[in-house]
């Protein structure tokens, strides 16, 4: 089973012309420096496989396929690392997904109780991912978008302030505080609640928030005062957030700890800020919603810089055959991509089983 994101191949002449010969050293290369993480030299590959070639050969055929691009000679060893190409390379063609077998699934199904409310089954779930992986497991929320709205209150507070209280799908409530350009009356408020749950209640938060704009832009010079107070307050409230302030639910961070040098920990301060500012991990997630199965990104080609020494492994969670979040793991370069894929699928699977049955 090969696993890639097709807008990311790389497919260069180079590779469609590598020869079996080839692809089975740099194979065995990878595989022994996922496991050791150190430089590995034609001997070790000589001695560790059932090539039945010798040092020399063996030589050859590295310096080609660096000369390839695939691997690289770090300054300090005569030994090679793969590159992202060479990791992208074997990711596509060499490798053999195996199931996870150190955990039996009805303990992996234990972990994730559909009883649990949305935000602690989530973060169960970047727990377990980050549990089968030793890596960062991250779990995207579900796209509010997609969530229908039952009813609406607004209440005033001091300062210009509005809390408004959303129920949504008839299960989950959420209170936040807008800010507005004015102050507004109890009475103006509860008019354009009821103004909002009578035209607008069973309509997703995004459709219910465009249709409000639009009419603002018609109708914005015969409006009445109640639809110029419904439109402002709704325009802001109707805005998608999640229950906790975060987007995702992560796990693992000082997991990269065991995998980082001394010489890399700059690199990692550069990934924690990119965890902070989030962005950057949210926009990679939702493309898993958009692409069907496994989505595979290599280093530089997440096209953030703080995951260039980073793989990042994501999928989607679906409610009621729909997809509505995605999940993954983020690691090194240098992980063993059999075990976090098959820890990203069923991952995906029992939490889509969850949600389901919640």
């Amino acid at each position: 089973m090969v696993y890639w994101h097709p807008m990311l191949r790389v497919t260069t002449m180079s590779e469609i012309n590598i020869n079996q010969r080839a692809q089975q050293v740099l194979k065995v290369l990878v595989e022994r420096y996922i496991q050791d993480g150190f430089p590995v030299g034609s001997k070790t590959i000589a001695e560790e496989s059932a090539l039945g070639l010798s040092s020399a050969t063996i030589r050859n055929i590295l310096a080609d396929l660096e000369e390839a691009g695939y691997l690289a000679s770090p300054h300090t060893s005569a030994g090679r690392i793969p590159t992202s190409l060479g990791y992208r390379l074997f990711v596509n063609s060499l490798l053999t997904i195996r199931p996870l077998e150190t955990i039996p699934l009805h303990e992996l199904k234990n972990t994730l109780d559909p009883d649990m409310n949305m935000p602690n089954l989530l973060q169960s779930a970047s727990s377990l991912l980050s549990g089968l992986t030793k890596m960062i497991g991250v779990v995207a929320l579900p796209r509010r978008n997609r969530i229908a709205l039952r009813q609406v209150e607004f209440l005033p507070l001091s300062g210009n302030r509005v809390l408004v209280i959303l129920v949504l799908n008839n299960r989950e409530v959420q209170n936040r505080i807008i800010y507005t350009d004015r102050a507004y009356t109890p009475s103006e408020l509860q008019q354009a609640a009821n103004y909002l749950n009578t035209h607008y209640v069973g309509k997703e938060l995004l459709v219910a928030r465009k249709e409000l704009q639009e009419a603002m832009k018609t109708d914005q010079a015969h409006m009445a005062l109640l639809l110029q107070t419904a439109i402002e307050v709704a325009n802001k409230a109707f805005i998608p957030v999640q229950n906790d302030s975060s987007d995702y639910m992560m796990a693992g961070q000082n997991n990269l700890l065991s995998y980082t040098k001394k010489d890399e920990l700059e690199r990692l301060y550069s990934l924690f800020e990119a965890f902070t500012q989030k962005q950057d991990i949210l926009n990679l997630l939702n493309q898993a919603i958009e692409a069907e199965g496994i989505q595979i990104f290599i280093g530089g080609e997440t096209g953030y810089a703080a995951f260039d020494n980073c793989s990042i492994v994501t999928t989607s969670y679906a409610v009621d055959g729909e997809l509505v979040g995605s999940l993954g793991v983020i690691g090194p370069t240098r992980m063993p991509y059999d075990r976090v894929i098959s820890a990203v699928d069923v991952t995906s699977k029992l939490l889509s089983a969850a949600l389901n049955q919640s």
